[in-house]
């Protein structure tokens, strides 16, 4: 049985125990607006309290990205909806990890942003070789801090996430997995089918089980929301300086930015 919802931003469907969750804006490279995160957040919401829902698998509509973080045209130092920053981020990243049901990342092309955030956040992650992981922050003016930061360094380590970070480079598909971001990297014409046999072998599996085995992981590293929350905070601040606003400036502009001239 198939189960369709209307959403303006994402597709969503259900079928055959799996509820899959598409960022649907494939002309902005399924970067997320306000609009987008509140729908991510109730289809969310939808699959996870769903008791015939066993998986989530979240991906991107087209061959081009998974998702590339936040969408630039929305921000001029702040972005178009609510939250901290005008995201309700810190609500969509903790929703990934309340819902008691694994959730599966499927990426093809860029995983960068806060796109990496999200693959980073989701249960399990399976690429297509066509991925691309990395982040972006400090190059247009942003950064992710609490799971984009901390909790990505429990999965790659310190020294790798700090990397990723301060130097804003590209990984694919293998790099990734070599790293431990991505748990299978296969051919992208055998993506989906990977990731339906994921699935199914998902399904097998004791429903509560699973819930224990994830909240209990989940339990560990509870303790990044304060660190989330209060980076949050700061970001907010710093969207309303120039030198973050120089960021966005430049990216519009598709120039190089001159963060130097700003720095106190």
């Amino acid at each position: 049985m198939s189960s369709a919802v209307n959403y303006e931003d994402i597709l969503y469907d259900e079928k055959n125990g799996v509820a899959t969750i598409t960022l649907n804006r494939p002309e902005k490279y399924n970067a997320f607006r306000g609009k987008t995160c509140d729908e991510l957040i109730d289809a969310f919401n939808r699959a996870g309290w769903n008791k015939d829902i066993g998986v989530i698998v979240l991906t991107g509509a087209g061959t081009k990205a998974f998702c590339t973080g936040g969408d630039q045209s929305a921000h001029d130092g702040a972005y178009d909806g609510r939250g901290t920053i005008g995201l309700p981020i810190e609500a969509l990243h903790a929703i990934i990890r309340v819902v008691p049901k694994p959730v599966i990342a499927k990426v093809r092309g860029f995983a960068v942003g806060g796109g990496n955030v999200l693959a980073t956040l989701c249960d399990l992650t399976i690429a297509g070789e066509s991925a691309q992981f990395g982040q972006v922050g400090p190059k247009v003016g942003s950064v992710d801090p609490g799971f984009g930061t901390a909790y990505l360094a429990r999965i790659v380590g310190e020294k790798k996430a700090r990397e990723i970070w301060y130097l804003c480079r590209r990984y694919t598909a293998v790099e990734a997995m070599a790293m431990g971001l991505v748990n299978k990297v296969v051919p992208d014409d055998q993506l989906d089918a990977e990731v339906a046999a994921w699935c199914a072998e998902l399904m097998e599996k004791s429903p509560t089980a699973l819930a224990i085995a994830k909240r209990s992981f989940n339990a560990d590293s509870d303790n990044i929301n304060g660190i989330a929350a209060m980076g949050m905070q700061a970001l907010k601040l710093y969207y309303d300086t120039e030198e973050s606003q120089e960021g966005v400036r430049a990216f519009n502009e598709k120039r190089k930015p001159d963060f130097r001239k700003y720095a106190k």
